[in-house]
């Protein structure tokens, strides 16, 4: 049987552009279902895939056209995914021919980018045509590749920011980066990205992400040419499960970390933080300016659980030179079992060719030694206990900083990136809420034993490194 409507003269007004889903979704359902039993089959395809319709204003680019990068700074949830795709299924109906996605990971390419929910196999539609009637169809995805090409030429190059040194050679007109915060190689990956952007008359990126107080975050929202779309994970309620948004407002309503990933605010250093922004910023050196090392120490701050609800093991490497100069040159920590943690820093001690690893041992005691000796019985060892709290023992190490006596390693040749590290460092309270911090208690583990155990020491450094030699 076939129903015949006769098209009400509403039906004319939602086809008009003004029209949005919002004002759908407060039309009665029996309206709604005329609506497009009207439209029929094909135009209510071309309506699903129509994002001018489905977008909330704060999901569009802003009109201003004196911008190079726009942010989407948004809580989680907010629609950012969804915006990226569309941003650039809109770029290729402009015509641009050459343009470069950036994912935090690898597997996120595909996982999030390409095949996600909010991701371009589902955003884009085969009948899909450019902004001069142009057919586009359906993008056909290359794994081997990590490209999309449209049927009018159009090509998206996928990268991860894992890889910076790939975006050397290539070249493009227009970008888009997601979760640019949570980027391990983040400096070098957005520094080697600006020099691909030199295709077209404007080149343009646009940055999806859930906001970190990283120093390329900062220096982003600083640069007056950068556009900035805030939003919470609330915006897009509609489209979001009841029962998650009501849990995750009763855990994290007026928390700091709620403040962040649900509200997408730009947190600086805490109350009562030991360690500052303009601080760390001042403690960044580069890989390539670190000189020869007279000791290196691989620290342990070891979880004694392996399950979802074990904290991280904190896992840092630092060295001091002849001057009693400390410098942090990778965290490495991880939620991993005891075995894990174990090979992991003894991986790193050889790696990094380290004096010995420094175990902190208050709640694994001698399991934590026979753990690491397990995995190399040869490696150098000494167990470290708390005999003081956390903002005792952290508090003469805040002062090596503000001495100007730590460098930070901007640029990790391994990838140990240290944002979250620092990101740490400038949030962490003594009484706040924030649990174990597992990567700062790490940190002062291995700057007192090369700092304060007395191997600073011009004398006894010479010794050392006369002994044993600096060549690393």
């Amino acid at each position: 049987m076939v129903y015949y409507y006769q098209t009400p003269r509403w039906i004319n007004y939602l086809m008009k552009p003004q029209f949005t889903a919002e004002d759908l979704r407060k039309l009665p359902s029996a309206k709604v279902k005329a609506a497009f039993l009207a439209m029929g089959p094909a135009k209510v395809d071309e309506l699903h895939h129509d994002w001018s319709f489905w977008g909330r204003s704060s999901q569009f680019p802003p009109p201003d056209k004196d911008w190079n990068t726009w942010l989407i700074n948004a809580g989680r949830g907010f629609g950012k995914t969804r915006c990226g795709a569309e941003w650039v299924r809109e770029q290729v109906k402009l015509g641009h021919k050459r343009i470069a996605c950036v994912a935090s990971t690898n597997s996120d390419i595909e996982r999030v980018m390409v095949k996600g929910e909010s991701g371009f196999l589902s955003v884009c539609w085969k009948h899909d045509k450019d902004n001069k009637g142009k057919h586009m169809g359906f993008p056909e995805w290359s794994p081997t590749k990590r490209s999309l090409t449209w049927a009018n030429g159009a090509k998206v190059e996928f990268y991860s920011a894992e890889e910076p040194e790939r975006l050397r050679g290539p070249q493009f007109s227009a970008a888009w980066c997601d979760e640019l915060a949570a980027w391990n190689k983040d400096i070098d990956t957005w520094q080697m990205l600006q020099f691909c952007l030199r295709l077209g008359k404007h080149p343009r990126v646009c940055v999806t992400t859930t906001p970190k107080p990283t120093k390329l975050m900062r220096e982003i929202l600083k640069n007056p040419k950068t556009t900035v779309t805030s939003g919470s994970t609330f915006d897009n309620a509609a489209n979001l499960a009841d029962t998650y948004l009501v849990a995750v407002k009763e855990q994290y309503e007026g928390t700091r970390i709620g403040r962040q990933e649900l509200y997408a605010e730009v947190l600086e250093e805490a109350e009562g933080a030991l360690w500052s922004t303009d601080m760390l910023d001042s403690a960044g050196i580069k890989h390539e300016d670190v000189p020869q090392l007279a000791r290196i120490v691989v620290a342990l701050d070891p979880a004694v659980t392996a399950n979802a609800e074990s904290d991280m093991t904190g896992i840092v490497v630092a060295g001091i030179d002849i001057n009693g100069l400390c410098y942090v040159l990778g965290d490495y920590t991880d939620k991993l079992s005891p075995q894990g943690w174990a090979a992991k820093a003894v991986q790193l001690y050889h790696h990094h060719q380290a004096d010995r690893i420094v175990a902190e041992v208050n709640q694994g005691g001698d399991m934590v030694r026979t753990t690491v000796h397990g995995e190399d019985e040869t490696v150098a060892y000494k167990a470290v206990r708390a005999s003081r709290g956390k903002y005792a023992r952290a508090e003469p190490i805040s002062a090596l900083y503000e001495r100007g006596l730590v460098k930070h390693v901007t640029n990790p040749t391994d990838g140990a990136s240290l944002n979250e590290l620092e990101i740490q460092m400038r949030t962490w309270e003594p009484l706040g809420k924030i649990g174990s911090p597992d990567r700062l208690d790490a940190l002062v583990w291995a700057i007192t034993d090369l700092a304060l155990n007395g191997y600073a020491k011009p004398k006894l450094t010479l010794a050392y490194s006369s002994a044993k030699g600096l060549s690393r």
